[in-house]
């Protein structure tokens, strides 16, 4: 062991009478593992939340989005098999879009009703993940028996199912198997002005994607009971595309539309939703440079300890020096026992942290009302690289926080220092 270590290991053990030393040395020891602890949970949470959130939105949405200008897409089968052709294109799905309002004798609410092909929709969508009650495949049209008059008791008809969002369904008071019926507003123009369009559906499912803003108001039918209540024929209003890799879907999706050419517009997951995960990231940001502050306000701790322990020790130094120590060797003293209060508490705030990230994730005793929140409960994910980060990051400012007193300690005079000696 170097003299330089030797010393400054028998500083941080100050003698009873520099108690109060030793004191302000554990006291920012514990400032940096708070910090480090602080930001590991904090970026541990933001990751989980946008990771989670990301998930929600792909659970009910697709990857990437193909759109004709104008129009819909009526010749769907031969672009869905041209997009299947694309490298990295999984699956693909029609789908309709349109705004409707969902009645009962009681109640009713405005909704975004989803026409979606139930043989291929799960291709792409995880709808069937999400179901709580009923399967997709119980929106193809099925015989139901229903209330008639006694002279008709026996008579029959066909209602096309629909799958209604948990929330939606709890405000309109209805269950499996009852009937529902969908108002748009687009209906025939007559002399009496616009008459609306109804069709009454049986209640076939029920999701819960646990987003309030997707279960309060999305409803899904049929591809072929949504053509035919927007009266579109046989077009659809686009096509959703699931990818082999989220990350690259921007790419596809560029050049997708360059090989569909113009009219088609293709969206990818991350521009649909850029303002959001950009609000995300740049809060991921701001809490970690506000959370570091607490590690500086730990920092200046180091520096006072280490300005006091260099005014107590000027005769020790004095003596250092005449005995032939370099004034780089008085330094080097002084920044290793910066670095020995820094990087404990850089070690013990990675470890709290950790262990505390593995407490709310394993045990989720923090519950999140779902109404404010897409999600229930805290989410926690912890990247490697954060915690590098932060590691790195707590290092490097005690580090800087060790400069300024050692340099102090280098320039004294041992003749002045000793000169009453």
């Amino acid at each position: 062991m170097g003299y330089e270590w030797f010393i400054s290991l028998r500083y941080l053990k100050a003698r009873r009478r520099q108690g109060f030393i030793s004191l302000i040395s554990i006291i920012s020891v514990a400032g940096v593992t708070v910090g480090v602890m602080a930001l590991i949970v904090v970026l541990a949470v933001m990751t989980g939340f946008t990771d989670s959130l990301r998930e929600k939105i792909l659970g009910i949405n697709s990857h990437i989005v193909v759109q004709r200008l104008g129009k819909g897409i009526t010749d769907y089968h031969e672009v869905s098999a041209m997009v299947l052709q694309a490298d990295g294109v999984l699956a693909a799905t029609p789908y309709t879009y349109s705004q409707t309002m969902l009645s009962v004798p009681d109640a009713s609410s405005g909704a975004i009703v989803r026409g979606i092909d139930p043989e291929t929709a799960n291709n792409v969508l995880s709808l069937s993940k999400q179901l709580v009650e009923g399967s997709v495949e119980a929106l193809n049209d099925e015989k139901q028996k229903t209330d008639t008059p006694a002279s008709d008791r026996n008579a029959s008809r066909s209602l096309p199912g629909i799958i209604l969002g948990k929330e939606i369904a709890r405000s309109l008071r209805v269950d499996m198997g009852d009937n529902i019926r969908l108002f748009s507003p687009s209906g025939p123009l007559t002399p009496m002005g616009v008459i609306p369009k109804i069709k009454t559906c049986r209640v076939v499912g029920i999701f819960d994607t646990g987003m309030y803003e997707y279960d309060s108001s999305l409803a899904y039918v049929s591809l072929n009971t949504a053509q035919d209540f927007l009266e579109l024929g046989k077009s659809v209003h686009g096509l959703e595309l699931k990818v082999d890799d989220i990350y690259k879907a921007s790419a596809i999706a560029q050049e997708l539309e360059k090989e569909l050419g113009f009219g088609y517009v293709v969206k990818d997951w991350i521009s649909m939703n850029k303002n959001l995960f950009s609000a995300l990231k740049l809060e991921k940001t701001a809490m970690f440079i506000v959370l570091a502050l607490i590690v500086l306000v730990a920092a200046f701790n180091i520096i006072s300890t280490l300005i006091m322990v260099v005014m107590s020790k000027g005769k020790d130094i004095a003596i250092l020096m005449s005995m032939g120590a370099t004034s780089k060797g008085i330094m080097k003293i002084f920044i290793y026992e910066g670095l020995v209060i820094g990087l404990t508490g850089t070690v013990l705030g990675v470890l709290g942290g950790l262990v505390l990230c593995e407490v709310l994730s394993r045990y989720q005793f923090i519950k999140l009302p779902s109404d404010v929140y897409p999600i229930t409960t805290l989410p926690v994910k912890v990247l490697p690289m954060d915690v590098t980060l932060v590691a790195v990051s707590a290092a490097l400012i005690t580090l800087l926080a060790t400069i300024y007193p050692s340099w102090q300690a280098s320039k004294i005079d041992p003749a002045v220092a000793l000169r009453y000696e």
